[in-house]
């Protein structure tokens, strides 16, 4: 099984920040877009931010200048930096691991709570 392992969730005040993980010992990370998705109370899942092998970024409109995702190949491991935290960012965050080759598979971690509350 590939592991894929979440951390850093917790509760913060509106306007405050996290730093969400994701670390795995797969070899093949390094060759594999990663992304960060979320799924709120009522609500489908969502794209959140993805980050290519090559380090090419996107986001959802909701969280542009807010988010960063970014990846560190060394330690195997991907982060999230959220910034001025809004209650609508509370959600179940979810890494994601999509391989790039010819045959493409997705690996789920079992998700960190982030509530954002006063």
């Amino acid at each position: 099984q590939v592991q894929l392992m979440e951390s850093g969730g917790g509760l913060v005040q509106p306007g405050g920040s996290l730093r969400l993980s994701c670390a795995t010992s797969r070899s093949f990370f390094s060759g594999s877009t990663m992304a960060w998705y979320r799924q709120a109370p009522g609500k489908e899942r969502e794209l959140v931010a993805r980050i290519t092998s090559g380090s090419s970024t996107n986001y959802a409109d909701s969280v542009k200048g807010r988010f960063t995702i970014s990846r560190d190949n060394a330690k195997k491991t991907l982060y999230l930096e959220m910034n001025s935290l809004k209650p609508e960012d509370t959600a179940v965050y979810y890494c994601n691991l999509k391989t790039e080759g010819v045959v493409v598979a997705y690996y789920w971690g079992q998700g960190t709570q982030v509530t954002v509350s006063s």
